[in-house]
């Protein structure tokens, strides 16, 4: 079965971290690439970033390019994504999902992880 699991999520303080994982299963990860978007109470979803998984190429919104980053290990299936200096913005339900490649179009993307709950308040 072709799924993607994401995990990783909480509460943190404003500066904090935190590292979203999304382990994918039953197709192969370098074929595709892999993207995050967000979705924030009452708000539309938001693309975050993109890892194309054959070269390893990044992509990032402006809203977090410099404080978040996004990798992937090979071996486990899974993408991260590293959120650094997380502000009260950046409170939202994250999901990751798969696409055939980059895209910041939700609509290319066609299997989705569930969402992950991350709070950034004092």
């Amino acid at each position: 079965e072709v799924q993607l699991q994401a995990s990783g999520g909480g509460s943190v303080q404003p500066g904090g971290s935190l590292r979203l994982s999304c382990a994918a299963s039953g197709f192969r990860f370098n074929d595709y690439a892999i993207g995050w978007f967000r979705q924030a109470p009452g708000k539309g979803r938001e693309w975050v970033s993109c890892i194309s998984m054959s070269d390893e190429s990044t992509y990032y919104a402006d809203s977090v390019k410099g404080r978040f980053t996004i990798s992937g290990d090979y071996a486990k299936n899974t993408a991260y994504l590293q959120m650094d200096n997380l502000k009260p913005e950046d409170t939202a339900a994250y999901y990751c999902a798969r696409a055939n490649g980059y895209s910041t179009y939700w609509r290319d993307y066609n299997v989705w992880g569930q969402g992950t709950l991350v709070t950034v308040s004092s």
